[in-house]
């Protein structure tokens, strides 16, 4: 007779176990940027940085100047003020962000269009305005050493990318963001098969797999997309993912979804180069992760649900069942031990909170009630960002 106790164990274990093969294998394949030389002026192609900016007046300053800073020697730096209620625009012009054609210009953003997301408006008439041959788009939340866009480059041309989508180290300050913000790369290193798209990338095998399940294996950050132009265009731009909340996520698929033209698609970190403070409070926390964590599974509430659950199941589970456990109480030890040991790797790995680590269940469980109130918000009166309110995402 089968004890079912154990079989649910093993079950869990066998699950960890996946995790921690999928998380070896994407650290084994997530590549570094590494410092390049600064191109000959003569011979570098024309990079436009592209920042969006809404009410940015805590980080505009540092993340222009750091984006000044470049050591690249054919840029030009394009910052678009979307109607911000506070003083990001006059910060940008204290900066010598000129109007007109000037190599640093701040653009004063139109009116949002029905159908549109703020920031996909935003980018879309960046990219309008752009000449480079590659496109450079970042958050105004982020900072960057002078060596990133030469290093973008160099990886980009090695590799052969259409889009590199670069991961900056995430900074975090409030209890909040040390819980939170670290599940970022957690979950991205556990669920998102990085491996096998470079892997099938490499053997040029990626186009041969059918739409729906090459749409899957589509990802990227936003907060570092470095495109080529050609390939931006291909894909329709923000154009083609208008009314996503997470574009980034969704611009990543519309690259895979074109293997077969040749497009490629590059994930890989950055912590060496740039750095986000994404939230800084629990408020904005709370907020900005119910904005993005049910749209990431755009119109699937069977796969939002799966997931959800097994992430439950297998990272949280075990702190409860150590205090029923009796038999099956080394069981849920080893199983604790495996997640806190994927936990650890990660942090130092990425340089995120050990504050996270130390209180890996209550971290996740906040995850878990911000993803249940997303999915509350998407299915009533919409997600919101910045004073802006976003109805569910109708399918495309």
């Amino acid at each position: 007779m089968l004890d079912l106790p154990v079989v649910f164990h093993v079950f869990l274990v066998v699950g960890l176990a996946w995790g921690w093969v999928t998380v070896l294998l994407n650290l084994r394949s997530f590549e570094g940027l590494q410092p390049a030389s600064p191109a000959d002026p003569s011979r570098s192609p024309l990079v436009s940085v592209l920042v969006p900016a809404r009410n940015e007046s805590l980080n505009i300053g540092a993340c222009l100047r750091s984006l000044d800073a470049q050591d690249y020697p054919n840029l030009e730096i394009l910052v678009l003020d979307d109607h911000s209620e506070d003083d990001t625009a006059a910060q940008i012009l204290e900066l010598g962000f000129g109007r007109g054609n000037a190599p640093k210009r701040l653009i004063d953003g139109a009116e949002l269009p029905a159908g549109w997301t703020g920031k996909n408006w935003a980018c879309h008439q960046l990219a309008a305005q752009a000449q480079g041959r590659y496109l450079f788009f970042t958050d105004a939340d982020t900072e960057h050493q002078p060596g990133t866009v030469s290093a973008l480059l160099a990886y980009a041309l090695a590799r052969r990318a259409s889009l590199v989508s670069a991961w900056p180290r995430l900074l975090t300050g409030g209890w909040s963001e040390k819980l939170v913000i670290p599940l970022v790369p957690m979950l991205a290193m556990v669920l998102y098969p990085h491996w096998l798209v470079m892997f099938l990338q490499n053997r040029n095998l990626l186009g041969r797999l059918p739409e729906k399940l090459r749409r899957g294996l589509g990802a990227a950050n936003g907060q570092c997309l470095f495109f080529t132009r050609e390939s931006y265009d291909t894909i329709g731009g923000h154009a083609a993912v208008r009314n996503h909340v997470v574009e980034d996520v969704a611009l990543g698929r519309e690259v895979v979804l074109r293997a077969g033209l040749g497009l490629r698609l590059s994930n890989c970190e950055a912590i060496q180069f740039s750095s986000c403070r994404m939230y800084r409070s629990f408020s904005q926390v709370w907020e900005g992760f119910s904005k993005n964590l049910r749209p990431v599974f755009e119109d699937s509430l069977a796969t939002f649900l799966g997931v959800g659950i097994l992430q439950f199941l297998l990272y949280v589970l075990p702190w409860g069942l150590i205090f029923f456990a009796d038999a099956t109480r080394p069981w849920v030890l080893y199983e604790m031990a495996m997640v806190l040991g994927i936990r650890g790797v990660l942090a130092v790995r990425f340089q995120t909170s050990w504050l996270g680590v130390a209180l890996h269940p209550l971290g996740y469980l906040l995850a878990i009630a911000i993803g249940l109130n997303s999915w509350r918000l998407s299915v009533t009166r919409g997600v919101s960002w910045k004073g802006r309110v976003y109805p569910q995402r109708s399918p495309n």
